[in-house]
Parts: C-alpha cells; structure tokens; sequence
C-alpha cells in the first residue's frame, strides 16, 4: 500500500506527458496533407480557380473566356507556368468548394471579412492602385426620392443575395436596432438585384461600390437605377485559399505585387472596367431608345461593310452612334457631314460621291478605319483597335506625336493604356510646340474611345449579335 501514491503519481505524470504532446502534436496532424496545394499544382501542371459566372468574374464571350477574375487568374497560372481550369459553383458553395479541394483558390471579387477569416485565409487585396475604396452602397430606382441616408431603411425591405457580406452587413444593423427586412435570395446575382430594381420588381439592394460589382458598370445597362449612401466602411477585395496553405497564398501575394508594379493589373483593371464612365440619365435613355428607333434602319449595311473588313459590326455601330446618332444629316461647324463625320478630303480618298448617303458614308468610314488599323501594325489588338478608334477621332498625325512623347518618357508606344496618358499632355506648349503636327485637344480621343467602348459593351449586353 505505501509503493501505490509513488506508481499513481508516475502514473498521473505519464498520462500529462503523454495529453501535452498529444496537444502539441495536433497541428501537425492536422496539418497532414495541407499546405501541399502548390507542390500539387507543380506536378500536376494545373491549378483551379474557383470563381462565379458573371459579368466582372467569368463568362464566355464569342466562344471565348473572359472577365475580370478569369484574366487575373489565368495570369496567375501563367507565373506559374501551368495550366488553369475554371469551376464555378454556387455563391454560397465556393468556400465549402474550396475547403473540400474542388479547386485550390477563390477569385471571385470576395469582400474580406473577419467571420470569413475564420474560414479561408485571403491574399493581399488587390485592388489598391485604385483610387475607390470598396464600399457597401444602396441601390435604389432613379425616381426615389424618398430614401437619402441609412435611417431611411427603417420599416424597408432590402433584396441581396444569400450568404453575402451585404447580408451578413445588414444583420448587423438590425442587430444594432435597425428596422429593416431582408429578403435573401438564393444565388441570384448582383447584376439581377439591379436589373430588379431598375424594373421596380424590388425597391431596394445592395452592391459594393468598386466598379467591379456596383451599378455604375450595370447603369449602362439599366439607366434607371442610382448609387446611394454606403451602409458600411470601405472594405477590401482577396483571393482566397485554404488555411494553412502558406506556401500557395505566398505565391500569390508575390504574384499580386509583381502585377501592380508592372502595370498588369492596372491594364486588366482598365481593359474590363475603365471605360464604365457614367453618362447622364437623359444620355443612356437616349441611347436605348435610338439603338430601337433609328439602328435597325442601317444595321444591314453596318454589318456589310463590318464583315468585308473584318470589324465587330457592333463596334462599328458604337462609332456611327458617337459620330452622328445614326443620323445622316448630322453636320459638324468643322465641315464634317453625314452618318460618320467624314470630311470632304476623306471621303474623296475613300470613293464617297455624297456624304450624306448613309450606304456610301458607311461603306467608305469601314474602309478608312481598316485604313488607319493597317497603319498601326506594331500594335496587338486590343490596343491597335483603341489607337484606330482615337487615329479616327483626332487624326493619325496626333497620335503618332503622342508615341514619339511616349518613347521619350520611356512608356509602350503600342499600348492605349500609356498613350490615353500622353494625349492630354499636347494641350500644353510644352509638349505641342516640339511636336510635328502642333497643339490637340488630347482629352477628346481619350473620352471618344471611352465612350464608344461603353455604347459598344451595351450592344454587346443587349445580345444583340
């Protein structure tokens, strides 16, 4: 009896030994099999990319994929030299997606939330070089006037879909003692919400404020919505991968910093959401309304001569709408007449008799654009297009000063991007007084392209094809 304290006591001594190195054991048993995710992507030689399918994530566009996310992504697999597959679940689905190995990141314009830290572990956010913060804002119809400021909301019903971090936002303000409704809606994108309220299915949602997301890339589309007040501080965008995989997420970050240095990321930023300038109401109505009334009178001779020359007629149609309004009278105090503003001089060299023959305007204005688009063949598309639509508004002569103060500042002569910078430079005596073909109004070619890109994108979106 007196041996049996001594044998409990290195009995109770081996029973803690062995519970602290069960405790500390545990993360390396729980770490079995994880982290290894970019050994895995390097031997297999592809990786996955969890994502959504819609407009500023990834869609398939004249049988080709595109979108914000898939770009940024499919830069990502190309650092690494492998190959990229795309899954897109569910909203609600894509962390489940992620945690369960369906694909090894998220990128999906993800918020960074603390409750979903606890889930997945984000990147940098990536969307610093822009000079928005990412905010949750109120959507309403152009016509309310009733809802100015967040306590407004009282006794309202607010549509977003489930599993958001508008949700998870919203919960707090009732939480805090709000009033408020939601209705969640399973699934249902962003865009869908929007067009709802633009259509006074729903009165209220809520879309984050970076271009990405927001209705001032979907007001094009749907002029009769408003961006209101934000209901949250500025939030931030990350790619998400699963916890504990340091090795991949490093890879990423690096990635992530390598693109905002080098210009990638600000060019994929600007190819996809930079021409979403927001018109006036009155403007995009007008639009809508002319794309019905006045474009199918020359749609047909639009496509012809699209088709001879190898253009997207739709492209073309953006120009003719920012050149005249399909209008063939429309004549310029600069001389310029018919359907595409030609002058006398252009139209002589095209083999245009009259200008104000919609036909022969149209006919000879594809074949001056092809004209300026051969004269650009440094450039790859799209940035031999964007020069071309520029070359139209303000002349080839301009533009080929803009590339020589390009080359002189060191920057791509052959990249919009870089030259959209410099056109604005030869309002200036500075910059003009050296140059060949004088002074510009360097500002006008760059808000032309913009412009004709957003007409183009709502023909695009109108499936009109």
């Amino acid at each position: 009896m007196k041996g049996f304290p001594e044998i409990m006591m290195k009995g109770k001594q081996w029973r803690n030994l062995f519970l602290i190195l069960v405790f500390l054991g545990l993360p390396i048993f729980a770490s079995c099999g994880r982290g290894k995710a970019l050994d895995r992507i390097e031997k297999s030689g592809e990786i996955t990319v969890l994502t959504r399918n819609n407009a500023h994530c990834y869609y398939i566009y004249r049988d080709k994929p595109t979108g914000f996310e898939y770009d940024l992504a499919r830069a990502f697999s190309e650092y690494l030299g492998v190959k990229l597959k795309v899954v897109t679940p569910t909203w609600e689905g894509l962390i489940d997606a992620l945690n369960s190995e369906k694909g090894d990141f998220i990128a999906a314009s993800m918020t960074i939330t603390e409750s979903r830290k606890k889930l997945i572990d984000f990147s940098d956010e990536y969307l610093s070089i822009q000079q928005n913060s990412i905010q949750q804002k109120v959507i309403l119809h152009a016509n309310d006037y009733q809802i100015q400021r967040i306590e407004d909301l009282q006794g309202k019903t607010i549509h977003v879909r489930l599993g958001t971090s508008y949700e998870e936002r919203l919960r707090q303000l009732k939480y805090e003692g709000m009033h408020i409704n939601i209705k969640l809606h399973e699934d249902t994108p962003t865009e869908e919400l929007i067009r709802m309220v633009a259509e006074k299915e729903i009165e209220i949602t809520v879309a984050d404020s970076n271009i990405a997301a927001l209705a001032a890339l979907n007001r094009r589309y749907y002029p009769d919505v408003k961006i209101a007040f934000a209901i949250e501080k500025p939030q931030a965008l990350g790619w998400g991968v699963k916890k504990r995989e340091r090795a991949l997420l490093k890879k990423i970050n690096k990635f992530l910093q390598k693109i905002k240095e080098n210009g990638t990321l600000r060019k994929l930023y600007e190819t996809h959401y930079a021409y979403v300038e927001i018109f006036d109401y009155a403007d995009l109505k007008r639009y809508h309304r002319r794309i019905k009334t006045r474009l199918p009178k020359y749609e047909k001779i639009i496509r012809q001569a699209a088709l001879k020359y190898g253009f997207d007629w739709r492209l073309i149609a953006a120009v003719i709408y920012q050149e005249s309004h399909f209008d063939p009278g429309a004549r310029s105090f600069t001389g310029v007449k018919g359907i595409m503003q030609l002058t006398r001089e252009t139209a002589k060299e095209m083999g245009i008799k009259d200008r104000s023959d919609p036909e022969q305007s149209i006919m000879g204005g594809v074949k001056y654009i092809d004209r300026l688009y051969k004269g650009w063949s440094d450039a790859n598309d799209p940035d031999r297009l964007l020069i071309t639509i520029a070359s139209y508004n303000v002349g080839r002569g301009h533009i080929l000063d803009a590339r020589e103060i390009a080359l002189e500042k060191g920057l791509d002569p052959n990249s919009w991007s870089d030259l959209k910078e410099i056109l604005p430079l030869l309002r200036y005596a500075k910059y003009y007084k050296k140059s060949r073909y004088g002074y510009c109004r360097g500002t006008e070619p760059v808000n032309y392209v913009k412009r004709i890109l957003t007409y183009y994108d709502i023909l695009k979106r109108e499936a009109i094809t």
